[in-house]
């Protein structure tokens, strides 16, 4: 079961940026830095991909509104990639069986995607854009310290994200009662605006 903090924490890390695990397992791995990483992970078109998305990804996390579609997007495909990523670390090692490090690393990384997404929308309810920027920035240095961390110390690092993933929930739980009074005010105004626009309309002309 030694594999099975660096699946946890792969996890968690997933659920905030998922192409950042790949990039950073992957080039730990060719550079010699650890053997825990699987070949997979360290093959030059996954490396190329991983970086490629990876920097889309810190460009459309920093936009107001932006950030919350494209956590949408990746609803299905962080917890995919956590799952992914614990079964070949798992598959690799050899220490834990590949379905539950899947079931773990998916499941983990869907719980801290959903707070991720929550604390975004939150974040959108304020018209400023500057609280996306430093939110974005320290969710890519929180997921890159985080796994380098868990390359030397697995066992500390899956209890600091297990720390951060619950502290997420409950702060999410907080949070959630200011994201419906900021959609129930979004649709209110829609519907306002549709109003205005159907009264300003001239009448329609009579069929004959």
């Amino acid at each position: 079961m030694s594999v099975l903090p660096l699946v946890f924490t792969s996890g968690w890390a997933s659920g905030v940026n998922a192409y950042a695990v790949v990039l950073l397992l992957g080039i730990f791995g060719a550079t010699g830095v650890t053997d825990a990483v699987p070949e997979s992970l360290q093959r030059p078109e996954v490396l190329i991909a991983a970086g490629v998305l990876f920097v889309c990804e810190a460009i459309a996390d920093k936009i107001p509104y932006v950030d919350s579609v494209w956590d949408s997007v990746h609803t299905l495909i962080r917890p995919a990639a956590g799952a992914w990523v614990g079964a070949v670390l798992a598959g690799h090692s050899g220490s834990l069986n590949d379905v539950a490090a899947g079931v773990i690393g998916g499941s983990t990384a869907l719980a801290s995607h959903t707070v991720k997404t929550g604390t975004r929308m939150a974040i959108n309810t304020s018209p400023e854009p500057f609280s996306n920027v430093i939110m974005s920035f320290a969710e890519d240095l929180g997921v890159g310290g985080i796994v380098t961390f868990a390359m030397f110390h697995p066992e500390a690092a899956a209890i600091i994200a297990a720390v951060l993933l619950a502290a997420g929930l409950i702060v999410l739980f907080f949070l959630i009662s200011r994201i419906r009074r900021f959609l129930r005010r979004r649709a209110q105004r829609r519907e306002e605006k549709r109003l205005a626009s159907h009264m300003g309309r001239p009448p329609d002309p009579p069929p004959w």
